[in-house]
């Protein structure tokens, strides 16, 4: 009997030593780094693709790179996504030492879509536009490089993100990962309106990855695979220390969105105002003032397409 425990207590201190190797591993190596390719890519500007670029900004970009203090795409401390550890968003703006001034269309183009750094710094928590139209990614492009107050250059410093081990653990295991890169993705059908509301909720806006269960459990390659898919529960920790979890927007008549109308979803993503006419919609999230009537109507048809989930969320409407 001793001989048993004694064997036991060996295989528990070498399981103990083994566990805690990879654990110092992890936190010392970090987040891994990868080789960007390289993108030729030349994006003309023109007025449309401006104005276009800053509709998408301001629904995508801002609510991250927006800072209050200097009015530009300069970063902020994001303390909503704390789970992630202390994460500061970059400067964006045209500056060429702190923002993205020497960056060519291609290495943006690239970046926007997988997450990865010229330099090979891969950045977990941004959005990944992988299968945004190629016209909505040059889009971007064009704004972010034109005089617009938001990005005209600003020599703000960025401050390093000190992920939390959770992070570097799941970028290590690869359960967060960069997304695979797409030379081309043509425009989406609008005359479908479940399809085109599918692109606008998935790709254009990004919806489901604060409106499914968890920024962890996101699956940003088959969003539909995405733990809670769109049945809200997303916790944001507020800078007041307060916290918020995201709504259910699934269309189950008790705990989501079942019983709205089309009007009323419309209304409550650009104003705020939910039924009853009460604000609803609360930082982090603000009202999609830049979405126009048919996108907000096409991705209230894509909704009702998906699955309902019964998921009750702390949120008074």
């Amino acid at each position: 009997m001793k001989k048993v425990l004694r064997y036991l207590l060996i295989v528990i201190g070498i399981l103990v030593i083994l566990v805690g190797g990879f654990a110092a591993f992890i936190a010392v190596k970090g987040i891994p780094k990868y080789t960007a390719e390289n993108f030729d890519l030349k994006v003309t500007s023109t007025p449309e693709r401006i104005e276009r670029g800053k509709q998408l900004s301001a629904m995508l970009c801002n609510d991250c790179h927006l800072n209050p203090n200097t009015g530009r795409l300069t970063g902020r401390e994001m303390d909503e996504v704390s789970q992630f550890g202390t994460v500061h968003s970059r400067n964006i703006t045209n500056d060429p030492e702190h923002g993205i001034g020497k960056m060519t269309d291609g290495q943006l183009a690239y970046l926007l879509r997988t997450g990865i750094r010229p330099d090979g710094r891969f950045l977990p928590v941004m959005a990944k536009l992988q299968k945004m139209s190629d016209e909505d990614l040059q889009s971007i492009i064009a704004f972010l490089r034109s005089d617009n107050e938001w990005v005209k250059a600003d020599a703000t410093p960025n401050n390093d993100s000190k992920y939390s081990f959770l992070t570097k653990f799941l970028t290590t295991m690869k359960l967060i990962k960069p997304m695979p890169f797409y030379k081309s993705v043509a425009e989406p059908d609008t005359t479908n309106q479940v399809k085109w509301g599918e692109y606008v909720a998935l790709y254009r806006v990004e919806c489901y990855t604060c409106h499914s269960a968890d920024f962890t459990t996101v699956d940003f390659i088959n969003p539909e695979k995405s733990k809670g898919f769109f049945a809200g529960g997303n916790k944001f920790t507020m800078p007041d220390r307060s916290v918020i979890y995201s709504a259910n927007l699934t269309m189950d008549e008790e705990t989501g969105i079942g019983r709205w109308t089309e009007e009323e979803f419309v209304k409550a993503v650009k104003t705020g105002i939910v039924p009853h006419g009460q604000p609803g919609v609360r930082p982090p999230m603000k009202p999609y003032v830049y979405l126009t009537d048919s996108e907000a109507k096409a991705i209230y048809a894509y909704l009702k397409t998906i699955p309902k989930i019964k998921n009750q969320v702390e949120r008074k409407f």
